[in-house]
């Protein structure tokens, strides 16, 4: 099976030995992001919503370098430090994604990359 690793400025360099994205076997798999600055590669200034919009902004930028966009989504993972702001996803995620929703999973972790609260990946069937 080839990969294709996929790659956009308008989400955050990779911070290690990852690709942004592989495209493979017909599908996307987007590396998980984090509410970073892709201008920056820091956190964002903000609550909680401004750091869910920023990591599906994120997610969305590499989607779009691979041609496509979140709505070909068959499943995403959110990593939250704290699942009492899972309510915030679920209104962040109506902003990104139409119906049929893809499949989910919400995990609770003891911490994230950067110190950050959120972390989401995606896989996508364009």
């Amino acid at each position: 099976m080839s990969r294709q690793a996929i790659h956009s400025p308008q989400a955050p360099a990779a911070i290690g030995t990852y690709s942004q994205a592989i495209r493979a076997g017909g599908a996307v798999y987007l590396s998980g992001q984090l509410p970073l600055d892709p201008a920056t590669g820091q956190l964002v200034d903000g609550d909680m919503r401004v750091h869910v919009r920023q990591v599906f902004a994120n997610l969305a930028a590499v989607a779009a370098a691979a041609g496509t966009a979140l709505d070909s989504a068959v499943k995403v993972t959110v990593f939250l430090t704290d699942l009492t702001h899972f309510s915030i996803v679920n209104e962040v995620m109506a902003e990104f994604f139409t119906q049929p929703y893809p499949a989910r999973a919400a995990i609770g972790v003891a911490s994230l990359p950067r110190g950050a609260a959120v972390e989401a990946d995606a896989i996508l069937v364009p």
